[in-house]
């Protein structure tokens, strides 16, 4: 496989399928939070992380690239995702902000994170083995041929568990939350691996959430609101960032700073006060400043999921929430997941 192969992707669903949704039936998984990665392991035993965007990540795991030239055969191409697990055993689950961290131009960095919080893998798919190609093979074969290399793996390198059960797939869904997953993946038993093409289905966590506007950015465009500012109120009565909402149409952007021009906050001069957002790493040049507000406007949201007291993703706009006190949206109106172990879905 002499070039990188752009991943399989999925496209999302509202619930979790069922196994006739599609001709062959399907086969469900756990969907994993990390980064995805396609490992490839040359004939030589050379091992490359390649990114969900084929940008090589194997400077940033040099851990995971002595552990799969390890147990990985010569010339595979697996299929999987790197993730951090973090916490007591029994009590362990998948932690984005610590993966994150992992993304550092630093060597004696990267050595160090390697160290401190290092990464797995979890493989659920093979594209090649002994320098053959399984990329025209249905998924039920290559994950035969998935389960045979693997058979005996050991940390930190992981199969990931499947089933053929939707009710299990369900319970999934519900339970591994807790755990640091978002979600269950649904794949066709009788489909080839297509590189770049939404053939998998995933079911994620659908949620609402009442949430106070605290500023918005201007678009990239120059014109009308390219991203509203979220908050919400914690116990001791501060108001918090928690994320973002955007993906608004040209239209929407501009009728959206009409809507929030009574809103908007004003120094002495009448000009609009501006403040910024935290600015990280991968903020790099970016403009994080944004328009402030006055916080009394309410705005119903749909989100999957939270990432420690912060949105996972980018949230959608929902609708206005005028009936709203701002001061009654609190983390408490928040779901929390049952905790689950990470371990339990590992084994």
């Amino acid at each position: 496989m002499g070039d990188p192969v752009s991943p399989m992707l999925a496209k999302a669903v509202d619930a979790v399928p069922e196994p006739d949704a599609v001709a062959g039936g399907l086969s469900y998984e756990p969907k994993w939070d990390g980064f995805r990665s396609i490992v490839y392991v040359g004939d030589d035993g050379a091992v490359e992380l390649g990114s969900r965007g084929t940008k090589p990540l194997t400077r940033y795991f040099p851990e995971l690239v002595d552990a799969l030239a390890e147990r990985l055969p010569h010339g595979s191409v697996v299929d999987g995702e790197i993730v951090v697990r973090v916490g007591e055993p029994g009590r362990e689950k998948l932690d984005w902000e610590a993966l994150s961290q992992r993304i550092h131009p630093a060597a004696s960095r990267v050595r160090a994170l390697a160290h401190e919080t290092p990464a797995s893998f979890i493989a659920f798919d093979v594209l090649q083995v002994d320098g053959e190609s399984l990329l025209g093979s249905p998924f039920s074969e290559r994950r035969d041929v998935l389960e045979s290399m693997l058979a005996d793996v050991t940390a930190p390198v992981h199969l990931t568990q499947t089933t053929r059960d939707v009710e299990i797939a369900r319970r999934w869904l519900a339970e591994f939350e807790g755990a640091g997953l978002d979600g269950v993946v649904a794949k066709p038993l009788a489909v080839a691996y297509s590189p770049g093409k939404r053939v998998m289905l995933k079911a994620k966590h659908h949620r609402t959430a009442d949430v106070v506007v605290l500023g918005y950015r201007i678009h990239t465009s120059g014109s009308g609101v390219g991203s509203l500012l979220l908050g919400l109120y914690d116990e001791d009565g501060t108001l918090r960032n928690v994320g973002g909402a955007s993906a608004f149409t040209t239209v929407r952007r501009r009728e959206l700073i009409d809507e929030l021009e009574a809103d908007v906050m004003r120094d002495e001069s009448g000009d609009p006060v501006r403040g910024e957002t935290e600015r990280s790493r991968f903020s790099g040049s970016k403009d994080v400043s944004f328009v402030r507000l006055e916080p009394r406007r309410v705005v119903e949201v749909r989100y999957d999921q939270m990432e420690g007291d912060r949105f996972r993703h980018t949230v959608q706009f929902a609708r206005w929430r005028p009936d709203r006190d701002a001061r009654s949206c609190t983390f408490a109106q928040l779901e929390v997941p049952a905790r689950y172990d990470l371990g339990d879905v590992l084994s």
